[in-house]
C-alpha cells in the first residue's frame, strides 16, 4: 500500500499495491506535467479530496480525464472515460514519496507518434 497527494494534501490517493513499473509518456500533455503513471483500476484505488475542488481537463478524443488540484494545481491522476470497463485510474508517482518510487523501473512510452513502449537497447 502507498499514498500519493497533491502538493497541499487537497487530493490524497492510496494505492492497494506498489507497481513493478511505471511509465514516462511524451505527448504534449504528460511532457508538460512531467508525469510518472503507474496503472490501475478504480477498485485498487481510494481517492479522497479536501476543501478544495478537483479540476479536469480533457483533450482530443476525450478519452481520458486528466484530475487537478484547483488549489496548488498539483496533477494527481487521470481516469480513463473509455466505455470498454477497463475502469483505469493512472496516478502520477510524482507525488507519491521519492522513497517510494526511487526503485521503481521507468518505461519509456512514445505517446507522441507511436503509441508504443520504447524499448531500452
Amino acid at each position: 500500500m502507498f499514498q500519493a497527494q497533491c502538493h497541499c494534501g487537497n487530493i490524497k490517493l492510496i494505492g492497494n499495491k506498489l507497481p513493478l513499473s511505471i511509465t514516462s509518456c511524451n505527448c504534449s500533455i504528460c511532457n508538460r506535467i512531467g508525469a510518472l503513471w503507474a496503472y490501475f483500476t478504480d477498485k485498487e484505488v481510494q481517492i479522497s479530496k479536501g476543501n478544495y475542488p478537483v479540476s479536469i481537463y480533457s483533450w482530443g478524443d476525450k478519452t481520458i480525464d486528466f484530475h487537478f488540484c484547483s488549489n496548488c494545481g498539483g496533477s494527481t491522476h487521470y481516469t480513463s472515460i473509455l466505455n470498454d470497463n477497463t475502469n483505469r485510474v493512472a496516478i502520477n508517482m510524482r507525488m507519491a514519496s521519492l522513497k517510494i518510487i526511487e526503485n521503481i523501473p521507468i518505461r519509456q512510452f512514445d505517446g507522441a507518434d507511436t503509441w508504443k513502449y520504447i524499448e531500452e537497447k
